[in-house]
């Protein structure tokens, strides 16, 4: 399905999710964000530079391998993307929804 995004057409899934990641930039990130109520800090661009890494190198992401990252910390974690931190993120980050994700 089509959605207006940063007054772009995107595709994007049932859930919200880009469905080509190829479509994704700086611009349309923050205007997720805005959408999530979340407003980019340096430290939400490093979380999701390394979601796109992790993704990129076809790894799978979870709350467990985010801790462990050394990138952040669980709690920081949810602070900066509260309710569904995973979801949020990778919705940001304009990845797939982690199959770990209910």
């Amino acid at each position: 399905m089509k959605k207006i995004i940063d007054n772009r057409e995107i595709e994007v899934n049932e859930e919200g999710y880009l469905v080509d990641f190829t479509e994704w930039d700086r611009e349309l990130c923050l205007c997720i964000a805005e959408e999530q109520g979340i407003s980019m800090s340096e430290k939400h661009w490093e979380v999701v530079t390394y979601i796109q890494d992790k993704y990129q190198k076809e790894e799978p992401l979870s709350i467990r391998g985010i801790k462990k990252s050394g990138v952040i910390n669980i709690k920081e974690f949810y602070a900066l993307f509260p309710g569904g931190p995973l979801k949020k993120s990778t919705l940001i980050a304009g990845i797939p929804k982690p199959k770990s994700c209910i």
